[in-house]
């Protein structure tokens, strides 16, 4: 009997022959994807807890591409969660009062004004303002020269202004880099 029909009705014995045939695939595959070795790795052990706890599931057919349909979607969920996680850090949901602005004005309420950015726009607002990066280290976080940074930098920041000034959040915007944002 082929691996893919006992691997629907079997046991331990066939999750760990299922292991030993596909795991490095599928860990070489999801790293293509995910850009790390060690979340590949966790995305493929989840791979195969899930597919052995949903085995029933299973119609026997093609265990490959079972299981690599499985590891694209738990990489893609993984990408999405990442992603909402850095957000939630950046815009953490406590009232506390940012530094650069009147203590009056909370990160949720700056996060919800900021919201018309671009996602590039808010990630060069945050690389400069949050983490003190360089132009030249965003240039190759961001694949766009420091020059051309620079001059995004100073739209976005006066439209960053202008979205807090209509939400009724007054933002002084002096001078290049002397400014308060």
């Amino acid at each position: 009997m082929e691996l893919s029909q006992r691997f629907a009705g079997g046991g331990e014995t066939e999750l760990e022959e299922v292991i030993t045939c596909f795991g490095e695939k599928l860990v070489r595959y999801a790293a293509s994807v995910l850009y790390s070795h060690q979340d590949a790795e966790d995305v493929v052990q989840e791979v195969f807890l899930w597919a052995y706890q949903n085995r029933a599931r299973f119609d026997g057919k093609n265990l490959s591409a079972w299981l690599y349909r499985i590891t694209y979607r738990d990489c893609l969920d993984k990408i999405r969660g990442q992603k909402r996680r850095k957000l939630l850090f950046l815009f953490d949901t406590k009232e506390e009062p940012a530094v650069y602005m009147e203590d009056t004005v909370s990160i949720t309420e700056i996060a919800e004004a900021l919201k018309p950015l671009a996602p590039k726009e808010r990630a060069l607002l945050y690389g400069r303002i949050v983490d003190g990066l360089s132009y030249e280290e965003l240039s190759q976080i961001m694949d766009a020269t420091p020059s051309a940074l620079r001059k995004m930098y100073e739209r976005t920041k006066k439209k960053a202004a202008k979205y807090l000034d209509a939400c009724g959040y007054a933002l002084p915007i002096t001078g290049r880099e002397g400014s308060r944002f």
